[in-house]
């Protein structure tokens, strides 16, 4: 399967598709959901979600940041040098509190679990376009590893995946790393993937219509889907 942007990993691993026969990924946004009683109370910054050019602040040099799911707590170091631009993009995504109730929408068995669009669809719409450009890539996409998904060069926004296996292959397609799970990697490996692929080859959701309806259209039509209940940057 591809990985797209996700219109890569959809598109690749959209991570739209880039990829050689791996599964597909995809860009795009969720806009963070309303939280509910197990939400993490996280401060969202409206103004950066729905205008991300806003997104301009230079991430450290290196930084944690700590995601609550629906299955449980994971940890994410992220390392600036590795792919700086995407480094910084993650960083304002997170203390923009874009990871409000996403979506893990895309989880295939083996390769990958891909996520980053928003769940309001105005939010996820904002981001669709506001690219960022490549990074070289400097370390591999090895179990563990995040990346962005990717459409093409330079089209990544705010989709990205988290390796399940060594995806090597991936590098030399410009999937570049920004960071790796230090912590809680069992939970990233007990995220639902029975939806498989998404539509049209698999049970699993169409991007396009994550994209235009967000999180009313997943949790009516794929209950079991795991979600992003927030992240936040650690000290």
């Amino acid at each position: 399967m591809q990985i797209r942007h996700l219109a890569f990993i959809a598109a690749a691993v959209s991570i739209v598709s880039c990829a050689p026969k791996a599964p597909e990924t995809t860009q795009s946004g969720i806009a963070p959901a309303a939280a509910t009683a197990e939400t993490k109370e996280i401060k969202t910054d409206m103004d950066t979600l729905t205008n991300p050019a806003k997104a301009t602040e230079k991430a450290p040099e290196t930084f944690k940041v700590k995601f609550n799911t629906t299955k449980g707590d994971f940890t994410i170091e992220v390392t600036r040098a590795w792919s700086p631009l995407g480094a910084d993009r993650f960083f304002n995504l997170v203390k923009a509190g874009f990871f409000t109730d996403v979506a893990f929408f895309r989880v295939i068995e083996g390769f990958m679990v891909q996520f980053g669009i928003h769940g309001d669809p105005a939010i996820a719409a904002a981001w669709r376009g506001a690219r960022i450009q490549d990074d070289p890539v400097v370390e591999s996409n090895k179990p563990g590893y995040i990346s962005y998904a990717m459409a093409g060069p330079n089209t990544r926004t705010s989709q990205m995946f988290i390796n399940f296996g060594n995806n090597a292959r991936l590098d030399g397609m410009g999937f570049s790393p920004f960071g790796k799970v230090t912590d809680g990697m069992s939970v990233v490996n007990s995220i639902y993937s029975g939806y498989g692929e998404g539509a049209p080859s698999g049970m699993g959701p169409d991007q396009g219509r994550v994209q235009t309806q967000g999180n009313k259209y997943l949790k009516a039509e794929f209950p079991k889907m795991d979600y992003i209940k927030s992240a936040e940057l650690l000290k």
